[in-house]
């Protein structure tokens, strides 16, 4: 059975206008040691997903369907029985170092809090099991740093540090939330080569979420498409950018940025915006920024079809784009 099951899982958030959704039946799985991708624009509901397998929804938020880890429902767990379960079994590298770190603790004292919480070590043993996962995570003078606060670390130092309290527990299920956002290229290839070099050798599941096709291209096994709170493309990773079988994943595609390209070529855009909440139209959430949508397609959301081997989309014009680029 698969380690994480998520099926048709929906969340409303309270607004001014009342209660909207931002996911809308959202289904995907992971087994141990597979690697699947989020990716859309800023929006589409990646975080939220994340949040909400963490357990960490905005207050008042609605949450339906089932999130299951290790067969096990997580939605309905109270907050005693979710605490034990995040940071321990499942645990998350936050998008922003900076303001997940906390700024009047040392690094040390961060990378052993969780395991204090849920290992139990003494202080001293915590400390030198912190300057063991400082040193995985290949933080630069790590024994050095165990007494440093965070503002005195550069962002892929702190990103390091993130990932290090993300692992300390050893868990089946590591979250990363667009890890590289705001670090260089150099820092950022090196930080994604220590995700993949962890996943290998521990055998833990990661879900990616980043905005980036390359990042994904080169990090993930399995690659999931969202727009408007749903999925609405998702295969293994090679299938989906050969097929690109989702209009939005061939906007996504020809908006990304290329090498050798004149200088002052402007980039393709995707026109429109992304429906806010409580804006979500009939039918298909991306007909009114789609070049072959038709009226059937703003008359009823799409449902999955198959675009290949375990590769699916929601697009009822998927045969009359054909595959291509």
């Amino acid at each position: 059975m698969p380690l994480l099951q998520v099926a048709e899982l929906r969340v409303a958030l309270r607004t001014a206008a009342g209660a909207a959704e931002a996911l809308r039946g959202v289904s995907f799985s992971l087994e141990r040691g597979q690697t699947l991708g989020l990716i859309g624009e800023s929006g589409c509901g990646k975080t939220m997903t994340a949040l909400a397998l963490m357990g960490l929804l905005p207050d008042g938020a609605r949450v339906g369907g089932s999130i299951r880890f290790e067969q096990r429902e997580l939605l309905g767990l109270d907050d005693a029985a979710m605490a034990a379960i995040r940071g321990d079994r499942i645990a998350m590298v936050f998008q922003e170092p900076m303001t997940a770190l906390n700024p009047v603790h040392t690094i040390g004292a961060q990378v052993a809090e969780p395991l204090r919480l849920h290992r139990g070590l003494a202080a001293r043993q915590a400390r030198a099991e912190a300057l063991r996962l400082l040193e995985r995570v290949h933080l630069p003078d790590a024994r050095r740093r165990l007494d440093a606060y965070p503002h005195q670390l550069s962002g892929g130092q702190r990103q390091r540090v993130g990932i290090a309290i993300a692992l300390a527990c050893e868990p089946d299920l590591l979250i990363a939330d667009e890890p590289t956002t705001a670090l260089d290229v150099t820092i950022q290839r090196e930080v994604l080569d220590l995700l993949a070099e962890l996943v290998a050798d521990s055998g833990m599941a990661m879900l990616l979420v980043s905005h980036d096709l390359g990042v994904m291209a080169r990090s993930v096994g399995r690659i999931a498409v969202m727009y408007a709170g749903q999925i609405v493309e998702e295969g293994p990773t090679p299938a989906v950018f050969e097929r690109l079988a989702h209009p939005y994943t061939r906007a996504l595609f020809a908006a990304r940025p290329r090498l050798g390209l004149p200088r002052g070529t402007r980039l393709a855009t995707i026109a429109g915006r992304v429906p806010a909440l409580g804006e979500q139209p009939a039918g298909c959430a991306f007909a009114e920024r789609c070049g072959w949508a038709t009226a059937e397609c703003r008359r009823s959301p799409p449902p999955p079809r198959p675009a290949g081997s375990d590769h699916v989309v929601r697009c009822i014009r998927v045969d009359a784009m054909g595959a291509g680029r």
